[in-house]
């Protein structure tokens, strides 16, 4: 089991990098740990997930807003947060190799590298420090952001009054992130340089706990409806529950949604109600009034929040696990990527059933352009009709028009669909509307 596992998901980071989704990076120069480049197909990819994301949570919604802030902030920000004192995992390294760890990733109590023995775990702080300024001195260290959080709470004073939100609404951010991790790993799973899509939702202090357990349950939906649409396998998705003796710091409850990955289950998502931690916190130690104003009764207080946390990188991951798919074998086996046509990096292919027929391919051209003033669509001439399917399906085009000699006579295009390999033979008028239909997602 575990080899097949571990063949599914060298298939699919050997299918990344052949056809550009997702290269090692700096690979001329023998690569960096744990780096990736997301190539030409990977950008589209990756592009459409948020734009999905934003699409879903910000511009389908009326109590939501975004924001785009600064990747260096003030370092007291972290010592507010509790990261500078809190954001800590414990190391280990091996006396023999001495290659690290993280300990609490450990099953046995030896190097799992060597076999040699390990000394005795030290807290590790995961923040990148840097320092603003030509001169370098502990009074310009900064820290690069480990989380895009902070500086929703720290503008959320800000945001409140230029936008006129009243509570409960949420402020949403997509961003980088850097983590210097001890033990990254399995591909784009967990990189030090990562990408998140995070929202705080503020909601009125709860007098009870039903009062906040309403709107955490209604993320909880939400979650699961993303899910849905972005076109990940819902069979390998599950709910955790975080005891509490494992919860960050700032948390009363968290949801991870974990999913079943070649490497085995792991987080995906999380879901965490945050209290009123933060925006607390952010005042006590800056000084400056955090409180939203409730204009109606003129009560101050800090809101309560929860927060959905998504990785784009992890989103992407579980998207590549879900789609890839291989039918039949030997001469007949096939090896596809059934990417949801929402995402997928391109929507539709057009090619000439020969490249040496000019008015085929004057045909075939004329439709491309069409075509690509709606949507993203790919031109593909090379070589014969069936490794062009076979290039197409390998990147997830859900339908391949091509033009060949029907078209000149009648006007008309055969269409294949990815997932079914059916033909159809469509009129040139009422291509924009099969597609329209074919690749409606709801």
């Amino acid at each position: 089991m575990k080899e097949k596992t571990a063949q599914l998901m060298e298939s699919i980071v050997s299918l990344a990098k052949q056809r550009g989704f997702i290269y090692p990076g700096s690979e001329l120069y023998g690569g960096l740990q744990n780096s990736w480049d997301y190539g030409p197909l990977g950008v589209e990819l990756k592009n459409n997930i948020k734009e999905l994301w934003w699409e879903m949570f910000v511009h389908q919604r009326d109590d939501m807003v975004g924001l785009d802030a600064a990747l260096i902030m003030n370092p007291k920000v972290w010592e507010a947060s509790g990261h500078v004192s809190n954001f800590n995992d414990p190391l280990v390294e091996c006396k023999k190799c001495h290659e690290r760890f993280r300990a609490d990733h450990l099953k046995e109590k030896k190097c799992p590298s060597c076999g040699g023995g390990l000394t005795d775990s030290q807290q590790f702080n995961m923040m990148f420090r840097t320092h603003l300024g030509p001169v370098e001195s502990d009074d310009n260290i900064v820290y690069l952001r480990p989380e895009t959080a902070q500086a929703i709470f720290v503008d959320f004073k800000n945001v409140v009054q230029s936008s006129r939100k009243t509570l409960p609404f949420g402020i949403a951010q997509i961003g980088k992130a850097f983590r210097n991790e001890i033990t990254p790993g399995n591909f784009i799973f967990r990189t030090r340089e990562f990408e998140q899509m995070e929202i705080e939702y503020f909601i009125p202090k709860p007098a009870k706990d039903a009062d906040w357990e309403v709107h955490f349950d209604a993320w909880v939906k939400s979650v699961h409806e993303w899910i849905r649409i972005v076109g990940i396998d819902k069979a390998k998705i599950h709910e955790l529950d975080v005891p509490k003796d494992e919860l960050a710091h700032y948390s009363k409850k968290t949801m991870d949604f974990e999913f079943d990955f070649p490497f085995g289950k792991d987080e995906l998502y999380g879901l965490a109600y945050r209290t009123d931690f933060d925006l607390k916190n952010h005042e006590e130690h800056s000084g400056q009034n955090t409180k939203y104003k409730d204009q109606s009764t003129n009560e101050e207080y800090w809101p309560h929040v929860i927060e959905p946390s998504m990785g784009v990188d992890r989103t992407m991951l579980a998207i590549l696990c879900s789609a890839y798919t291989v039918e039949g074998s030997g001469e007949k086996r096939r090896e596809f990527l059934k990417l949801n046509p929402a995402v997928a990096p391109y929507k539709a292919a057009v090619f000439p059933l020969l490249k040496n027929k000019p008015e085929l391919v004057k045909k075939a051209r004329d439709l491309y352009e069409q075509l690509r003033r709606t949507y993203a669509v790919a031109w593909d001439d090379r070589g014969n009709v069936g490794k062009r399917y076979y290039s197409q399906d390998q990147i997830g085009t859900p339908y391949c028009v091509t033009v060949d000699f029907d078209t000149l006579e009648k006007d008309v295009v055969t269409v294949r669909d990815r997932d079914t390999t059916k033909q159809d033979s469509v009129a040139i008028k009422e291509l924009n509307a099969y597609l329209d239909e074919k690749l409606t997602y709801t």
